[in-house]
């Protein structure tokens, strides 16, 4: 396990290179006092399960969630937090996702509790976690109820896995009309399938992959004007009309958000995306 390592108000845990399985990244954090942060979009599942002895909150607008929570492949516009925060996060690609949660990434909206998913399950898990003697024990715990839930649940078709697995590696700036060919389904056939089974349609999951990537390297202090050459934007206003529709901010104010700041340490593990 990587030490604890403070990253603003954030204690954050990473497990050992041995407890990585594909397609899931997994970090534990911990927040003293009060915390809330917005939640920047990005291309992944996520399970948020509730350690603490103050309930974690999760909402959207017109949804709240309090204790654990999954949070859907588009999750904008929430806001999580509580006091004297402590959970433990999982981001699962589509891909994985569609197994271990069955149809809610495409079926069970922005935001829902993990109970509401898991049913009991969800609740044995977090008992267990709760008595664990530290954050390796508790990546291992969920490392083995994620590897059961995929061996048991149903796999996405392999043109589906390929197709995300090309535009996580891109940054989604492949063409999805010349994968469809590659995997010798027609452009119908993909955005059917592909919608059914990762909940958008190839083109809006690409815009959402090249965003993240661009909405990194702003954080990272590129100038936008850069970042829109690099990731593939026609020029700077788009990037500026891609932020503003994802995130409801500027490039500028974007790359000042506390949710991005985590990511070199929380969420490092190579290619967790392709799943």
């Amino acid at each position: 396990m990587q030490p604890l390592a403070p990253s603003a108000l954030w204690e954050i845990a990473t497990p050992s290179p041995s407890r990585r399985l594909p397609g899931v990244a997994m970090a534990g954090f911990r927040a003293r006092g009060a915390a809330d942060l917005g939640v920047v979009p990005f291309p992944a599942v996520t399970l948020a399960i509730d350690l603490g002895t103050e309930p974690l909150v999760v909402a959207d607008g017109g949804r709240g969630v309090r204790g654990s929570a999954v949070v859907g492949l588009s999750g904008g516009g929430l806001r999580g937090g509580g006091r004297d925060v402590q959970c433990l996060q999982v981001r699962l690609s589509p891909v994985v996702a569609h197994a271990v949660l069955g149809g809610f990434a495409v079926e069970g909206g922005p935001l829902t509790g993990l109970d509401e998913v898991w049913g009991r399950d969800a609740v044995r898990l977090e008992e267990r976690l709760r008595a664990a003697a530290d954050w390796e024990e508790r990546f291992a715990l969920v490392a083995r109820a994620l590897a059961a839930r995929r061996t048991e649940g149903r796999p996405v078709d392999r043109e589906v896995a390929y197709v995300w697995g090309e535009l996580a590696r891109s940054h989604g700036t492949s063409r999805v009309d010349a994968l469809a060919a590659e995997v010798g389904w027609s452009r119908k056939r993909l955005w059917s399938r592909f919608r059914a089974q990762v909940g958008l349609a190839p083109k809006q999951a690409a815009r959402l992959v090249r965003f993240d990537h661009a909405v990194h390297r702003l954080a990272a202090g590129g100038h936008p004007a850069a970042v829109a050459a690099e990731a593939g934007y026609a020029d700077q206003s788009h990037l500026h009309r891609e932020v503003a529709d994802f995130a409801g901010l500027t490039p500028s104010a974007v790359a000042r958000e506390p949710w991005l700041s985590v990511d070199g340490v929380a969420w490092s593990a190579p290619g967790y995306l392709h799943g």
